[in-house]
């Protein structure tokens, strides 16, 4: 950037956010919309003004009626859309639903109208590729108490 008075053309980035929930066994969260195949996590795109953990809480509210305490970034991963143009995508840690806060979830029925808790090893199954690649990093910063940058799902320097 400068002062010079010339403006540069900037990525205005569609940006969403979206919680990882575990059940006491290790198994992640997973809801399936109504409005496109396949599953999804918990979250969605921000409204003006909106941070992305609060945007990731009112989603989780709005999809499945909950409203636990959202954790710490997991992930923040830059994937470019060929036909929906730049994403900023964020990952929020949503820790272990206990059996009562399981028990206290309501679909909305509208954009989500299905949940199950899925092994890690069966989200590549049930998640386009790169959202595969985003909740496996995510469930691997968790798991090291870290966050991790990620573009197009994927760690830089990383294969894939």
């Amino acid at each position: 950037m400068s002062d010079s008075g010339a403006y540069e053309a900037v990525a205005q980035p569609r940006t969403a956010a979206g919680v990882l929930f575990f059940d006491e066994a290790g198994g992640v969260l997973l809801v399936k919309p109504t409005y496109k195949p396949g599953w999804e996590i918990p979250g969605g795109y921000l409204h003006p003004g909106e941070t992305p953990s609060e945007g990731a809480a009112r989603e989780v509210k709005e999809e499945i009626g909950i409203t636990p305490p959202i954790g710490g970034l997991l992930v923040a991963d830059w994937a470019p859309h060929p036909t929906e143009g730049d994403k900023l995508l964020f990952v929020f840690d949503g820790g272990i639903l206990a059996a009562d806060q399981r028990a206290q979830i309501v679909l909305d029925g509208v954009e989500v109208d299905q949940f199950a808790f899925h092994r890690a090893e069966q989200v590549d199954g049930l998640l386009i590729p790169r959202l595969a690649r985003r909740v496996h990093a995510a469930i691997g910063a968790r798991a090291r108490s870290a966050t991790a940058y990620l573009e197009n799902g994927t760690a830089l320097g990383a294969e894939g």
